[in-house]
C-alpha cells in the first residue's frame, strides 16, 4: 500500500493512493476547493467521521495539502486524528472511504463510530 503524508508540526494524516485519487475525482466533480474532515459527537460509540466538500477554510481549520488534495481539519480534533490513515476500498458492491485511526480505543459494531481515551 502506498501512503502519501503531509505533516504540519507533530500531526500526521495519511491518504492512501486510492483515497487520494478518489478524493481528487470527487472534489473535481463537486467543483469544490477541498474536503473538510470533521468529527460529529454522535453514533453508538461517541464520534463519527464527516466528510464535506468546501470552498474555503473555517476559523480553526488546519489545511493539509496532500498530493493536490486540500484537506481541512478543525484544529480541536487534531489530537484525536493524529496518525489517521484514510483509504478508499471496495467491499462487495460498495466503495467507500475507510478510516484507520490509531487513537481509537473502540468502535461500534457497524463501524460507523468510534471512541477515544482522552488525548
Amino acid at each position: 500500500m502506498t501512503v502519501q503524508t503531509f505533516t504540519p508540526g507533530q500531526i500526521t494524516i495519511h491518504l492512501t493512493e486510492a483515497a487520494n485519487k478518489q478524493a481528487l475525482r470527487e472534489i473535481a466533480r463537486a467543483h469544490a476547493a477541498g474536503i473538510r474532515l470533521d468529527l460529529d459527537e454522535s453514533g453508538c460509540s461517541g464520534f463519527m467521521y464527516v466528510l464535506d466538500f468546501v470552498e474555503e477554510a473555517k476559523d480553526g481549520d488546519k489545511l493539509f495539502v496532500i498530493d493536490g488534495v486540500n484537506l481541512y481539519v478543525p484544529e480541536k480534533w487534531l489530537p484525536m486524528l493524529n496518525g489517521l490513515v484514510i483509504d478508499y476500498v471496495t467491499e462487495g458492491v460498495n466503495s467507500l472511504f475507510k478510516f484507520r485511526n490509531p487513537n481509537a480505543t473502540g468502535e461500534c459494531g457497524c463501524g460507523e463510530s468510534f471512541t477515544v481515551e482522552e488525548v
